[in-house]
């Protein structure tokens, strides 16, 4: 296994690498759902609740809900000049996206977004290594 690989695996705990950059579509600031305390944002309520504890909720607003929770979309990007307003200032939700959890979520990225992910592992090493372990658990 090459270094890079050993890093993002097994210390960074990533199943996929992130390539491109933003190209400011906007995709990524409308039809969001946010986690709070490792769950989806489900009622208008604790949502009301949340947005005394951290201005971030302030920025965001309730467009839809589905059978995941609340959907979101955020009012501080501008769509005419196709950038956020608070840029400088963003978030640590938006610093990080996108991050591989969308897909542990079932989110898709928009066609329109710069970014890109690749596995890490092609899916002839998993099934290799998946090979290799139920043959060794069946020899036992």
């Amino acid at each position: 296994m090459d270094f890079k690989k050993f890093i993002h695996k097994h210390i960074l705990k990533r199943n996929y690498y992130r390539f491109g950059q933003c190209n400011r579509c906007g995709a990524c600031c409308s039809k969001i759902y946010v986690n709070h305390k490792k769950d989806i944002i489900k009622t208008e309520e604790e949502f009301e609740k949340l947005k005394k504890l951290h201005p971030f909720y302030t920025y965001i607003e309730v467009i839809d809900k589905d059978e995941n929770g609340l959907v979101f979309k955020c009012n501080k990007f501008d769509k005419e000049k196709r950038i956020c307003t608070i840029h400088k200032y963003r978030p640590a939700i938006c610093r990080k996206y996108p991050d591989e959890i969308i897909f542990k979520m079932g989110a898709v990225m928009s066609e329109d977004c710069g970014f890109r992910f690749e596995p890490i592992e092609s899916f002839k090493e998993v099934f290799a290594r998946e090979a290799k372990k139920h043959k060794k658990d069946t020899s036992l």
